[in-house]
């Protein structure tokens, strides 16, 4: 077997490869004896149906088409071994000549992984440092603690402020007409939430309980029942009560009543340490984060777009499976986002070429540093696989192996490591 490569732009390669005679005579005896297991032909056991007769129930075309499958494959896996390719789409297959008596020649046109130039990657600088803990911060968490537990009261004689629950009856009317699904008993409205239609909540400030006001909407173009989207409508609307919040008074006993705790002092205190923590961790995501980022910029690579686009499938099939995990379908999460899949993939495209860039650069780093994963090391991973299924180690090796993905294992280590590399390496300001 022999093979040329053309190279027709920045990523696809084009592979002319020839089979000799020899083989083809080889494969197409071997698809006969294969096909003859598989047909039946009335008069003739499975296997011992002539050749000359199989040919002429499934036609000399069948047959070749049969040698074929059996000689691509591994020629094509040799020609990307020998030019030391490694294919990031599946190949594009021509056949140019395809007969028993001469030499198999076919095409495979592939996108080629693209080649990154590595930039500095170690003895980054980078600034470092939490976000300090202030007062207002603190205070913050203490108000919203008072308002989980405040007590909704009705507010006598109040006028219908934004941020009140305005307990409403209401029934809508497009052309005069009420039209289902348009009226409501007792509804507590939080103004100012804007979970009504656009323009309703803000003609209800300055309503009284007691009083009467029509409210004037237009409903949105892309509003989910098509009878209503994009028209006028008007909301006859009774205000019943206006409800505020009232707020605990923060002193000992509520923190004793909220918290483990028996002061405003001590809670503050505790409050103070979490958001340090908080802050520290973030920080330390941030730092390490930046360094990744800094890394994946100074490195230079052009990513053909069917790598982008096969990393955009995957992020959502994984936000199926979450969203699955949650007891929702992806076309109900698109419906209640107000999406399609065309937007929905436009939106993952910029966040998808940087994860493709940054994984090209670790792989890169991984040969550039000639990184090794040791016995123990694999040990870990699948340790810590296992920890996070809540499943025997031994279970998961077995699976791991048995799906022939120990390579996976490898591959993320490797990445973990130069990631680490990158990192430890940063010179902190």
């Amino acid at each position: 077997m022999k093979a040329t490569v053309e190279k027709i732009d920045n990523h696809k390669v084009v592979f002319e490869i020839e089979v000799p005679q020899v083989e083809v005579a080889k494969a197409v005896d071997k698809a006969y004896r294969k096909l003859a297991n598989k047909v039946n032909i009335p008069g003739f056991r499975k296997g011992k149906t002539p050749r000359r007769i199989l040919e002429l129930h499934i036609g000399k075309e069948a047959l070749l088409d049969e040698a074929f499958e059996i000689m691509a494959s591994p020629a094509y896996a040799k020609a990307l071994e020998d030019n030391n390719i490694e294919p990031v789409s599946r190949p594009q297959i021509d056949v140019v000549t395809l007969a028993e008596d001469k030499d198999l020649v076919f095409k495979a046109t592939v996108v080629a992984k693209p080649e990154i130039t590595l930039g500095q990657y170690k003895g980054l600088k980078i600034a470092v440092g939490a976000e300090a803990v202030t007062e207002e911060k603190i205070n913050a968490e203490v108000e919203t603690m008072r308002n989980s537990h405040a007590k909704m009261v009705v507010a006598e004689d109040a006028i219908v402020e934004d941020g009140d629950f305005a307990v409403i009856d209401f029934e809508g009317f497009v052309d005069g007409v009420a039209f289902p699904g348009g009226e409501g008993k007792a509804y507590p409205l939080q103004v100012g939430s804007n979970t009504f239609i656009p323009g309703f909540e803000e003609q209800v400030i300055g309503a009284k309980a007691g009083s009467e006001v029509d409210v004037k909407v237009t409903f949105p173009a892309e509003y989910h029942a098509p009878d209503l989207a994009g028209k006028d409508a008007v909301f006859k609307v009774k205000v019943n009560d206006v409800k505020r919040k009232e707020l605990p008074e923060l002193d000992d006993e509520f923190v004793k009543d909220v918290s483990e705790f028996n002061t405003v002092e001590e809670l503050k205190a505790d409050i103070k340490n979490k958001l340090e923590k908080a802050a520290a961790e973030k920080a330390e995501r941030d730092f390490r984060n930046e360094a990744i980022k800094q890394a994946v910029e100074n490195a230079t690579v052009d990513i053909p777009e069917v790598m982008v686009e096969e990393r955009i499938s995957k992020m959502i099939e994984d936000l199926g499976a979450n969203l699955e995990s949650r007891g929702m379908q992806l076309d109900h999460y698109m419906k209640y986002m107000n999406t399609d899949m065309a937007a929905l993939r436009e939106n993952y495209k910029e966040s998808a070429l940087a994860n493709v860039k940054t994984d090209l650069l670790l792989e890169a780093i991984v040969k550039a540093e000639a990184l090794e994963v040791s016995p123990d090391e694999v040990d870990f991973e699948i340790a810590t696989i296992a920890k996070g299924y809540g499943a025997e180690v031994a279970d998961v090796k077995a699976i791991i192996s048995g799906q022939g993905k120990m390579s996976t294992v490898y591959d993320s280590i490797l990445r973990k490591k130069a990631a680490e590399l990158i990192i430890s390496s940063v010179e902190k300001e």
